[in-house]
């Protein structure tokens, strides 16, 4: 492999948003007959650099070769028509159309100045044989599953004849006898000389079917490695930034949490899950605790946040609230039950950029009273004011418009309008996420602030020290299923990253 002619190189690969250096510096190489894992957490530039490979964004620097030429892809198309294909794991495909017409779009053959149809269907069901997919090419591909569905698309960018095939995150949504097809078709299409972009996160595929892997973080390129000589706990220590050695060594915080294991549970889940989503677990939540949920980026954090919320609804397994048991569930009845929750996503499911600082404060308690019992003026600023004193929420006024403040501002703002419901079980989804080092001790403070005047806290966040040092226990989460639950003398970094990478050496 390492004397695999490349298909593509990339170097120097730079590029900057208001604000963000997205990718600084980025240097990226793809072997003939390689598939190559991208990895790297949240925000690490893997989207950016698959972006302007494609033709989505223009780099500011660096040059990129396709078998030895200098390319430029001006969009998508243009990369596709250079032999760059690109299947997401969002497909884009137009479900209308037939199987055939999704894989030939663009380039029907035709007879007489008419498509023929023939022709069409014939050549689309050679290319999927070829993959040994067995399907009625006439029929809509929106009547297919998924899995299909990406074979449909990987079979478009064969008739296009791609020399590259970027798959991201292709197997989130398929079952695992789906998926060890998907590899199968991989290892064929590697077999015949192309060279596949394999990004996921999870990491027992990454060692299943990737020949090297090239690690990004904050927009740098930490460093290309042959999968078979990596050890999975190095590979989730270049991913999240932590030196092996110093996490040995370095003090770890730990609390008793004693005192709330003899208390009641305020939530009780009993193999909970999603098809799909999280798998059934069983859970406890005590009064006056902070339970953490560490894990990789898609390991299922957020997805078990949704499901105790109300967000997603569960197919299998019970929840309780306080002994009540949570029927038909959804966010409101959450909050009615003393629930709240804080999404990792500020901007598109926290705050209402075109509303008031004031406005979003009130917002999940104006819709616990209902429309019909309207907070009057007077009130919303007597509790807006309340909370950006307690808070320390740095704005002119309460009547300043949301999306003026700083991110860590806008962070406290979500903070604000859950505790103004006063609730007795609150989840936070990466509530420090993109804001400054003092905003961070301060939320971190206020949950254990919270949780000494019992409320019960869910702390997510993809930095393991914050977790410890915030958790009571520490749930671990990989591949969309609770794996371990940790107590106060076994939660320390080390232990938790082994883990992730799955236990392994």
């Amino acid at each position: 492999m390492a004397d695999a002619p490349n298909i593509l190189t990339m170097r120097g690969i730079s590029k900057a948003f208001p604000g963000v250096q997205a990718l600084d510096d980025v240097d990226f190489s793809l072997h003939s007959g390689e598939i190559h894992a991208l990895l790297g957490e949240n925000g690490a530039g893997k989207s950016t650099l698959i972006k302007v490979l494609t033709g989505v964004e223009r780099p500011d620097r660096g040059v990129i070769e396709l078998d030895g030429r200098e390319i430029l892809a001006k969009s998508p198309h243009h990369a596709q028509m250079l032999g760059i294909s690109t299947v997401y794991q969002e497909i884009n495909l137009c479900p209308n159309l037939s199987v055939a017409e999704n894989i030939l779009l663009g380039r029907e053959p035709r007879w007489a100045g008419s498509i023929d149809w023939r022709r069409l269907n014939a050549r689309a069901a050679q290319i999927l044989e070829w993959l040994e997919v067995d399907i009625d090419v006439r029929q809509s591909v929106g009547m297919y599953s998924v899995a299909i569905q990406q074979m449909v698309a990987i079979s478009r960018a064969l008739e296009i004849s791609a020399r590259v095939l970027i798959l991201d995150e292709p197997t989130s949504s398929l079952a695992a006898h789906e998926t060890e097809k998907l590899f199968a078709v991989m290892r064929k299409l590697k077999g015949e000389g192309l060279g596949v972009i394999f990004i996921t996160h999870f990491l027992d595929q990454v060692y299943e079917v990737s020949d090297r892997i090239t690690v990004l973080r904050n927009g740098k390129l930490v460093g290309v490695y042959d999968t078979a000589t990596l050890p999975r706990v190095e590979l989730v220590a270049h991913m999240i930034g932590r030196n092996l050695d110093e996490l040995q060594e370095m003090s770890r915080y730990k609390k008793d949490a004693a005192s709330s294991a003899q208390k009641q549970a305020v939530v009780q889940a009993r193999a909970l899950g999603r098809v799909g989503s999280i798998g059934p677990f069983d859970l406890d939540l005590h009064e006056g605790e902070v339970v953490g949920l560490a894990g990789l980026l898609g390991s299922g954090r957020t997805e078990t946040a949704n499901l105790l919320f109300g967000v997603d609804k569960p197919d299998s397994g019970t929840l309780s609230v306080a002994g009540a048991p949570m029927t038909h569930h959804s966010p409101l009845r959450s909050i009615q039950a003393g629930m709240a929750y804080c999404p990792e996503d500020r901007k598109a499911d926290g705050i209402v950029g075109d509303l008031t600082v004031r406005e979003n404060i009130v917002l999940a308690l104006q819709a616990n009273r209902g429309w019909f019992n309207y907070l009057a003026p007077a009130r919303q600023r007597e509790i807006a004011d309340k909370y950006i004193k307690l808070l320390s929420i740095s704005t002119p006024t309460a009547d300043q418009l949301v999306k003026n403040l700083s991110g860590g501002n806008q962070q406290k703002v979500i903070l604000a309008r859950w505790l103004a419901t006063e609730p007795n079980i609150l989840i936070l989804d990466e509530p420090t996420r993109g804001i400054d080092i003092g905003a961070k001790a301060e939320i971190q403070k206020l949950v254990l602030t919270l949780a000494g005047e019992g409320k019960t806290c869910i702390f997510i966040s993809s930095e393991l020290d914050e977790v410890l040092r915030t958790s009571h226990r520490v749930l671990v989460l990989r591949d969309n299923a609770i794996v371990a639950e940790l107590a106060p003398d076994e939660m320390n970094e080390h232990t938790i990253m082994h883990i992730i990478a799955g236990g392994t050496e």
